[in-house]
């Protein structure tokens, strides 16, 4: 009975994994797609409500680490646009 109770538990923890890691992709490409829209928007064009907004996801997008920014970009076929962003 234990060992069908893990062989049970293993697949539930699999299945959860798989679950994060395809959310995860899924934020990542959020992230970047955000990351791209901020180096390519000058807030000056932007009525005042959405330069806010905008300031901060701009805000958001500079403190995440360098290389979780890299991975969002690279998810959107964006990897170059690193540079941009500041």
């Amino acid at each position: 009975m234990p060992d069908v109770l893990n062989k049970q538990e293993l697949s539930m923890l699999r299945e959860e994994m798989e679950m994060l890691m395809r959310e995860r992709a899924s934020l990542l490409k959020v992230v970047g797609a955000a990351a791209v829209l901020v180096a390519n928007t000058d807030a000056r064009d932007l009525p005042p409500e959405a330069a806010e907004a905008a300031e901060m996801l701009s805000t958001l997008v500079n403190e995440l680490p360098e290389e979780s920014l890299q991975e969002a970009l690279e998810s959107v076929h964006a990897g170059s646009a690193l540079e941009d962003i500041s």
